[in-house]
């Protein structure tokens, strides 16, 4: 499928969505949105991929926001039907059974810093700049960044962020736990390119009950979390991967994963 706003390639079991709108710093609009949902159905549909990458086309944005002109159009209905299908799509994201890397290279902004805490985990650019500065417009976050931020950081610090709708750094973000890593600009597809390549040598069922397990942490008690580990760790022993991984690690040879994942 041929996107205008967005490119979708994949290479050695890692797939990579480029926002690509750099004119624009790949401002979110209506049709990112559409396309992006597209694009998550294709990955997701896609048995061979094990890593999902995102990041902005050009220099200075991941994506900077949404298309202001286009908010300053939207009313209350209009405005509650963008919100809502950011936030389906970004869930859509989130939910994906692969690990997803955000790869931030510069501005991650309102949606932008939203899609970016949808992600597994973040690896950021020391030029990146972080915020969610919709109060300053006289709105608030719309696609999950009250709810995503405030699990991540905490009730305080998410509050500081978000009624001063301040931007902060990628070392800022880093002290926050919003970031995992940051690099020197030149660097960050290469350290992301590594980590997905680690990741994607790894067996789908294991990442998928790992993510699975690991997502349902902070919405559910301890003992029910416990219980939907126990289930999954136990699919994971039952699958060829666990009897190539185990098998790999007595014979000290290097394990190649094929289990499938249905």
């Amino acid at each position: 499928m041929n996107f205008q706003t967005l490119i979708l390639e994949t290479d050695n079991h890692i797939a990579t969505i480029t926002f690509n709108r750099p004119k624009a710093l790949n401002a979110i609009t209506v049709e990112v949105m559409e396309e992006l949902d597209q694009a998550l159905e294709q990955v997701r549909k896609d048995r061979e991929i094990k890593v999902l990458v995102l990041t902005g086309a050009g220099d200075k944005a991941f994506i900077a926001g949404a298309d202001i002109s286009a908010l300053s159009r939207m009313n209350a209905l209009s405005g509650k039907t963008f919100s809502r299908k950011g936030q389906k799509v970004l869930s859509k994201l989130e939910g994906l059974s692969c690990p997803v890397i955000a790869a931030v290279n510069g501005y991650a902004l309102g949606g932008g810093m939203e899609t970016a805490l949808a992600c597994d985990f973040i690896y950021a650019s020391e030029k990146a700049v972080f915020g969610l500065p919709e109060i300053t417009l006289g709105l608030i976050p719309g696609f999950g960044g009250t709810q995503r931020l405030t699990r991540i950081v905490g009730e305080k610090a998410a509050k500081e962020l978000v009624f001063t709708g301040k931007t902060i750094s990628a070392a800022d973000a880093l002290n926050l736990g919003i970031v995992n890593k940051v690099t020197a600009p030149e660097e960050l597809t290469g350290e992301v390119r590594k980590v997905a390549a680690q990741i994607a040598s790894l067996g789908k069922v294991a990442l998928r009950g790992a993510k699975e397990s690991l997502n349902s942490a902070c919405d559910v008690d301890l003992e029910t979390g416990m219980k939907l580990e126990n289930d999954a760790f136990a699919i994971c022993l039952a699958s060829s991967d666990a009897k190539e991984g185990t098998g790999a690690f007595l014979e000290k040879r290097k394990p190649e994963f094929t289990g499938e994942m249905e």
